[in-house]
């Protein structure tokens, strides 16, 4: 029955699925600690408004791709939220930005935070793509400088890194300058896209009243044929803006971090500026960029904040779990296998006081000792505690190494101390 099967666009994450997704957030919620990001989360749905004015009335995101519901008026709700929406967070920095307003936290700044979870959009499944998905992402907000361009993309390095995807992926660098800079080449945009207006697909003709910029992201061919001769952000950058971009490349430069410029790389919305940012791979189809991001030094006041520069990126969990080149394997346990109903209360015993020392321990909970070997070896587990009368009377456990096939009676007061000891 399809009422029996996961809803379209969603997916279990097994245990073996969910110990690569694990060693993506766990590796970089490491690494982002190495450069001082604190974790934080925010509410999976907001106010339909915070996404509205941080993601553009006319984006596909929020006029396609949102799951958005009407709030309601349950018993006690307030009267301004009586007709409100609220949606699903499709993305996390206008979560992270509406918290920074709403929490008071402009005296804080530099604030840096990491985040990892769940993020929805209504859009054709596919590979690496999800209705349900989930991302991790940092955030430095409150420091203009480049230098902190810099250190947001040497932390997504790392990580990269971290996981073994160092050769797998490239990164992708651009300028789109300060506001000045971005009007005239907006300017420039709609004068060469206006003369070849008869030529743009529908969104695009749509696009070059509301947000220009766009067009250069579409996916239809015959715009990619007009994006190719399309003017160049770089030829409207005025000074103040070259000089930060060379000083973006100039930090890349000194840590090692190696680039590629790409000319045609844009954020569509206005509070995007400066430095934008992806890392890509050839190794996953169409679904190229496994981290993303840039700098948005007008977000928070586009929000009703104070004017706060920011940076950050936010990456794909499943992106770069299928990146992953091994299986991550499960933790080899200890096997406690009691031979006979007066054995049960000692093993449980002794399996408890293993677990508080730190080991993963498997108990064998029914069938004769071939049928719990034969689960212990199942399980991959690295060794068997076997208690039957004899170990019972001298207070010990006959441990059998499941890799070598030895086996030697181990007292249970030094029991812990032998386990360690295994390789």
């Amino acid at each position: 029955m399809s009422s029996l099967q996961p809803v379209r666009g969603t997916h279990d994450l097994l245990p073996e699925a969910m110990r690569r997704h694990r060693k993506v957030v766990d590796s970089s919620r490491e690494v982002a600690a190495l450069y001082g990001f604190h974790e934080m989360a925010t509410p999976i749905f907001e106010f339909t408004e915070v996404f509205k004015r941080t993601l553009g009335d006319t984006s596909d995101i929020v006029t396609k791709e949102m799951y958005t519901f009407a709030m309601g008026s349950g018993k006690g709700s307030a009267k301004d939220e009586e007709n409100a929406t609220i949606t699903l967070r499709p993305e996390n920095t206008a979560g992270v930005a509406r918290a920074f307003i709403s929490g008071g936290l402009a005296q804080q700044v530099p604030l840096k935070v990491f985040y990892a979870g769940p993020m929805f959009r209504h859009e054709r499944p596919q590979k690496g793509r999800q209705r349900q998905f989930h991302q991790i992402g940092v955030e430095l907000i409150g420091v203009p400088q480049p230098l902190a361009d810099v250190e947001v993309i040497a932390c997504g390095a790392q990580i990269l890194e971290v996981l073994g995807l160092k050769d797998a992926v490239t990164l992708e660098l651009n300028t789109l300058g300060d506001p000045d800079s971005r009007a005239a080449y907006r300017e420039a945009l709609v004068a060469y896209f206006s003369a070849h207006v008869d030529a743009l697909s529908e969104d695009s003709r749509e696009r070059l009243t509301r947000n220009p910029l766009r067009i250069l992201d579409s996916k239809d061919a015959g715009d990619r044929e007009l994006v190719a001769g399309a003017p160049l952000f770089a030829d409207y950058l005025n000074s103040e803006s070259r000089d930060f971009f060379a000083e973006v490349l100039q930090g890349l430069d000194n840590l090692g971090i190696a680039y590629t410029l790409n000319p045609r790389l844009v954020r569509g919305l206005d509070y995007y500026c400066h430095t934008a940012f992806e890392f890509t791979t050839d190794r996953l189809g169409a679904q190229s960029a496994v981290m993303a991001g840039g700098r948005y030094d007008g977000l928070i006041k586009t929000m009703g904040g104070p004017q706060t520069p920011g940076v950050g990126w936010a990456s794909g969990v499943e992106r770069l779990a299928m990146l992953l080149e091994a299986d991550i394997a499960a933790p080899r346990p200890i096997a406690v296998v009691p031979v006979g109903e007066a054995a049960q209360a000692t093993a449980l015993k002794v399996a408890q006081g293993l677990r508080h020392a730190g080991f993963v321990v498997e108990l064998g909970y029914s069938g004769n000792l071939k049928k719990r070997l034969q689960r212990a070896n199942k399980m991959n587990a690295r060794a068997a505690l076997l208690f039957g009368d004899e170990e019972l009377a001298a207070d010990s456990t006959t441990l059998r190494d499941l890799d070598s096939g030895e086996q030697e009676l181990v007292p249970l007061n030094s029991l812990a101390e032998r386990l360690s000891r295994l390789s």
